[in-house]
């Protein structure tokens, strides 16, 4: 069962046209729009199902710079410099605050890992620094454990997930963004080779711009243009628990990940423990994914089950004019893996005795986007002039979701980016450009 997420009402009617379309009402969609918004662009955002309804308002809630690919340092300091001002922007309170975050060293191995992106992050590492086990033990309150070492950031933060992408939404739509929810995509009309219109299950709205941030749901949507996008679901579960004296700010460890909600209760994970279930998309990407599938491969557990099945069935094409997949299925809503969970939510438990005396309120899944080497697309699309991808966060969009919505918004508007959108290029993925995750964690 999804976390509950904060209200949005959509807009009564839907304009005939516009300028631009976005597609998906995650945090990347919902800030995209903001900022065309705020810049005077008409804009219309339609969502399948409901603002936030999927991995948007399931994930950590971290913002955090450290510990990225150092492809994505510009772009998430610019992310956190939007976050600092959150609440004057929307006018109401999503829960940032600059708390800290914390990676445990278990050994000289984890030590040298972290040490190697402080290398690599350069000047971007800012306050990032390694301290001892006796600082982080001050950190740690509570804690029966004692680690290496750890890996620290005092500017990093947390926001809350489930009240942040529909705030943005709200804030959008007092700006002039028309939100529509319950309302898919089915595709895109073009005319001399540039988009026209979308067509969504309510009719077509005229538009000479479509920026598509649907998630996992971008391949699906790409292929129906005949774009190839190398993307893969991740499951992660999650779980929070009622208020209770712990930790704070947020940490990682090899057992658990925690971080202090603002309601006083915790959101726990386990870091170190991720599901891909295996699709017909596993074979299609299986060699562009390979060397991350390398990399990871301790901390990815491989399943074959009705995902792949589900997958399958989605991909018979369909024509514009009748249901498609995404009015079938309009939220993914995975399970929790229990048995992720719940040694989690032990180990926990046995390095801090305080939390045997909470209760776990709920638990959940989600569905991460992720590309072959985790760093996200944001990119026009050469082969349909008119189209701009942001998907493919790899479980770090909702932290750098503000600063992917601007520079969605500057690519739309043709406008000088906020920061250089190369490393996002969808072409990397099709001009011969070695794909290779970061090695350096």
């Amino acid at each position: 069962m999804r976390p509950p997420t904060e209200d949005v009402v959509s807009n009564e009617s839907m304009p005939s046209q516009t300028e631009v379309v976005v597609v998906g009402g995650g945090i990347i969609g919902v800030s995209t729009a903001l900022f065309l918004a705020m810049a005077g662009v008409p804009v219309v955002l339609c969502e399948k199902g409901e603002i936030a309804g999927e991995q948007s308002s399931r994930n950590w809630g971290w913002v955090r710079r450290m510990g990225r690919d150092p492809r994505e340092l510009p772009l998430i300091v610019e992310a956190m410099n939007i976050w600092e001002n959150i609440s004057q922007t929307l006018g109401e309170d999503v829960g940032f605050r600059r708390t800290g975050i914390l990676y445990a060293c278990e050994n000289a191995q984890d030590e040298a890992s972290r040490e190697g992106w402080l290398k690599a992050a350069g000047p971007y590492a800012l306050d990032s620094k390694m301290i001892g086990a006796q600082q982080l033990a001050g950190l740690m309150p509570g804690a029966s454990k004692i680690w290496r070492s750890g890996l620290y950031t005092p500017s990093d933060g947390r926001a809350e997930p489930q009240k942040a992408a529909p705030a943005i939404a709200r804030a959008a739509q007092r700006h002039g963004a028309v939100i529509l929810q319950q309302c898919a995509v089915r595709g895109i009309e073009r005319t001399g080779g540039q988009i026209s219109s979308v067509v969504t299950e309510r009719g077509p709205i005229a538009c000479k711009t479509v920026v598509l941030a649907g998630g996992v749901w971008s391949t699906l949507f790409c292929r129906s243009l005949g774009i190839r996008l190398p993307q893969l679901g991740v499951r992660a579960s999650v779980l929070r628990t009622s208020p209770v004296e712990g930790p704070p700010g947020a940490a990682w460890c090899a057992e658990f990940a925690y971080r202090k909600r603002l309601d006083g209760g915790y959101t726990i994970a386990n870091g170190s423990e991720n599901r891909s279930e295996i699709t017909p998309d596993s074979f299609r990407f299986f060699m562009d994914f390979l060397p991350l599938l390398k990399m990871e491969v301790r901390h990815i557990e491989l399943r074959f089950g009705r995902p792949f099945f589900e997958q399958w069935r989605q991909w018979r094409p369909w024509k514009l004019d009748e249901i498609s997949p995404f009015e079938r299925r309009r939220t993914i809503d995975p399970d929790p893996v229990d048995g992720t969970l719940d040694r989690a939510y032990r180990d926990l438990t046995r390095v801090f005795p305080q939390f045997a005396q909470a209760r776990i309120e709920q638990r959940w899944g989600g569905l991460i986007d992720a590309t072959p080497d985790t760093v996200p697309v944001i990119s026009t699309v050469d082969q349909v002039p008119g189209l701009i991808v942001g998907t493919g966060f790899s479980g770090h969009g909702f932290g750098i979701g503000p600063g992917a919505g601007r520079l969605l918004a500057d690519l739309a508007m043709a406008r000088q980016p906020i920061v250089d959108p190369t490393p996002f290029r969808y072409s990397r993925f099709t001009d011969g450009t070695p794909i290779a995750p970061f090695g350096g964690l």
